[in-house]
């Protein structure tokens, strides 16, 4: 399939679950949804996608490149995820200068069990910005 498509067709999956919305319509199980989605993009080595749809914000404080080399040197050590489970679902409102960053974030963190460290699990925290046409796009991906 043409890469192309394939981007625009994943974009649209993802957003489909975090369209356009009011804060105070967003439904915590959809951003859950969303969240596991996104990190499923990283699971499938499709980081450089997920930037693609990123809030315009985080595409100008990190170039694609850098943000799929980060995710990759900090997800390679530690392997394959084997179990994923949501815990947590956080709203913040940050006030800035800058309209792009402004506004209404929700993250959404997992606790995952990966085949390199079976001793213990890892938090994955997902984030998503309200952007000025109304619409929650990735925002960020780190691992805790």
């Amino acid at each position: 399939m043409n890469p192309m498509i394939r981007l625009l067709l994943a974009t649209a999956l993802l957003w489909s679950w975090l369209g356009p919305a009011t804060a105070e319509e967003v439904e915590a199980s959809e951003m859950v949804r969303g969240g596991l989605m996104a990190i499923q993009m990283i699971d499938q080595g499709r980081a450089a996608e997920l930037w693609d749809g990123a809030t315009p914000a985080t595409r100008n404080r990190v170039t694609r490149a850098d943000f799929t080399s980060q995710v990759s040197r900090s997800r390679a050590p530690i392997g394959v995820p084997q179990m994923r489970t949501w815990v947590a679902v956080n709203r913040q409102v940050v006030a800035d200068a800058d309209a792009g960053i402004a506004g209404q974030y929700i993250s959404i963190e997992y606790e995952t069990r990966f085949t390199g460290k079976p001793d213990g699990t890892v938090r994955e925290l997902v984030s998503f910005h309200l952007d000025q046409d109304r619409v929650w796009r990735f925002s960020g991906y780190v691992l805790k």
